[in-house]
């Protein structure tokens, strides 16, 4: 769509109601964004629709909006367990965000009743919500909805709830493909109505997201967006109110700049990115040792229970820090984030525009930071072109304090943070081997022993990227690591009797079997993945042999018709 702007609610070719807007004013949203004014007149009347617009632009009330507005002209009523809108979201973080403006709405609407499916808790405390309160407009993630679709020995029909669905919207839904959710989303499809309207609300439009659209909408009206001001030709993907700085320092600084970076910043909201689940418990730990009088929290995609109680939490927060991987990246919405900083670049180019984008959001302003290795320099570059997206260097602070030597004090006063530490490493050089731009972010390129100071380790790990390497720039602690503790006497305990039973087993097999001490645990998984392999291989060659032999009796008696039992009677 061409020239569309902002304008007033009352501008719409279809009036809202009066529900929505009193919610709207309760709100103090007085002015449509662009991509609002641009979807919900052709979601209202009955079309499918695929946006695209700058993270942060106001995509949420684009869908939340036509909803209630096409529920509400409906000719026959919703009843308690029919379904008439399904919104489904890949985090929990952003479906509970949803859930929480669309509550807003429906308070004014007490005839619908709204349900937010997500993971962490118990699928049957779901299961009986639904049965007990029905759920006209169902919040959810790809993942718990279509278990919920397969509950009906549980009592939950959920298929049948389905039959008068009237609207499906899928947010963020390029990163719905990425994170592997292709094969839940089309599950559900299945059980979907075909007449229905259907809307794709994504910052980047991939491949995948394509093939969906030409898959799941019928005669979509495809809307793209962009920023008042921003030329035509231009295709910058991030705020325009948001500065891009990037800072290149080595391995064994990074973690001191950023330091002293966010002691200089105490009194503003922050998130970290760090491109591992280790490095977050890692860094989380080690930033809320450094930085005092600051609330400093850690979240990641590993974590069951808590994440829902920290995000909630962190939201309310006038400043504090949240230490994070990109499963904060997407979609999410935090109030008055002055700094997104990212410690490690992301995987892909798409989602450092998506964690640029948790600041400077619909129209305030904002900060974003990346650090870079000297090596990596060129991404500046590779940024500007695929993504459109200005940068400024910002460089290292000088006569910053040395706080990696209070790290490794850390880590040798409990073995707690030894561990993560030595995770944390093992999982930050697996996943840079993954990295999207690997022209760019080449492991043989990486210097193995500054970024092991980086982490601030006692030794180096046993992993198989690090075999056959010497490391003279690295000097490992004199101290026999085995010998570091637990703070956690429990902990500490259970150690302890594993010790001893290990040592036990020992004396047993001594003579029998040579113990392998301190065996890397990175390649476990890959050893029993590689055994069941040989087993699977052994017991295809065994029939493979067996059949052999049943060829060669057929050629000893070749004469032999197949029924005359005579002459197969000795051999039996």
């Amino acid at each position: 769509m061409e020239a569309v702007t902002e304008g007033g609610w009352s501008s719409l070719p279809l009036p809202l109601s009066p529900g929505v807007l009193r919610a709207l004013r309760e709100l103090r949203f007085h002015q449509m964004t662009p991509v609002q004014s641009a979807t919900i007149p052709l979601f209202m009347s009955n079309k499918d629709v695929a946006a695209e617009a700058v993270t942060g632009s106001g995509k949420t009330l684009a869908f939340v909006i036509p909803i209630l507005e096409i529920l509400l002209r409906r000719e026959e009523k919703l009843k308690k367990m029919q379904v008439g809108a399904i919104i489904i979201t890949p985090t929990r973080e952003l479906a509970i965000q949803i859930d929480e403006v669309l509550s807003h709405f429906t308070k004014h609407f007490p005839m619908f009743s709204q349900i937010l499916l997500i993971g962490g808790r118990n699928p049957m405390e779901d299961v009986e919500k639904f049965k007990e309160h029905g759920g006209n407009i169902i919040v959810a993630t790809p993942g718990r909805l279509e278990d919920l679709f397969r509950r009906k020995a549980d009592g939950l029909d959920l298929a049948s709830c389905v039959k008068a669905l009237d609207v499906l919207v899928l947010d963020e839904a390029d990163r719905l493909l990425d994170m592997g959710f292709e094969a839940s989303i089309n599950a559900i499809l299945d059980f979907l109505p075909k007449q229905r309207r259907t809307g794709l609300f994504s910052a980047t439009q991939t491949q995948e997201v394509e093939n969906l659209v030409r898959a799941g909408l019928r005669n979509p009206v495809r809307i793209s967006v962009k920023e008042k001001g921003v030329a035509a030709s231009n295709t910058q993907k991030t705020p325009t109110r948001l500065e891009n700085y990037y800072m290149i320092c080595k391995a064994d600084e990074k973690f001191n700049q950023l330091v002293h970076f966010l002691r200089q910043h105490k009194q503003e909201k922050h998130l970290v990115f760090f491109s591992t689940c280790a490095c977050v418990e890692y860094y989380g730990k080690a930033l809320e040792s450094l930085i005092k009088q600051v609330k400093i929290m850690s979240i990641h995609g590993k974590m069951k229970h808590k994440r829902n109680k920290i995000f909630t939490e962190f939201r309310k927060l006038p400043g504090g820090i949240l230490v994070c991987t990109d499963v904060m990246a997407r979609g999410i919405d935090i109030p008055e984030v002055h700094w997104v900083l990212q410690y490690d670049p992301p995987s892909s180019a798409s989602a450092f525009v998506h964690r640029c984008g948790r600041t400077a959001r619909i129209g305030n302003v904002g900060s974003a930071l990346v650090f870079l290795l000297p090596m990596e320099e060129s991404y500046i570059n590779f940024l500007s072109i695929n993504q459109k997206c200005p940068m400024q260097e910002m460089k290292p602070q000088t006569n910053v304090l040395d706080l990696l030597p209070k790290l490794k004090s850390m880590a040798l006063a409990d073995r707690a943070v030894f561990e993560k530490g030595m995770k944390a490493f093992v999982s930050y050089v697996q996943a840079y081997g993954k990295h999207e731009c690997n022209l760019i972010f080449r492991i043989k390129d990486l210097d193995f022993a500054s970024l092991a100071r980086g982490f601030a380790l006692l030794k180096m790990p046993k992993m198989p990227e690090l075999r056959g390497k010497c490391f003279p720039d690295f000097t490992p602690v004199t101290v026999n690591t085995d010998s570091i503790s637990f703070k956690d006497k429990n902990r500490e305990k259970q150690r302890q009797k594993k010790l001893e039973e290990q040592r036990k087993e020992r004396e047993e097999n001594q003579g029998k079997k040579k113990f392998v001490k301190n065996k890397a645990w990175s390649k476990q998984k890959a050893k029993r993945e590689k055994k069941k392999k040989i087993t699977a291989k052994r017991k295809r060659e065994e029939v493979c042999v067996h059949s052999l032999k049943l060829q060669v009796i057929t050629v000893v008696f070749p004469r032999a018709e197949p029924w005359d039992f005579s002459v197969w009677n000795w051999w039996l």
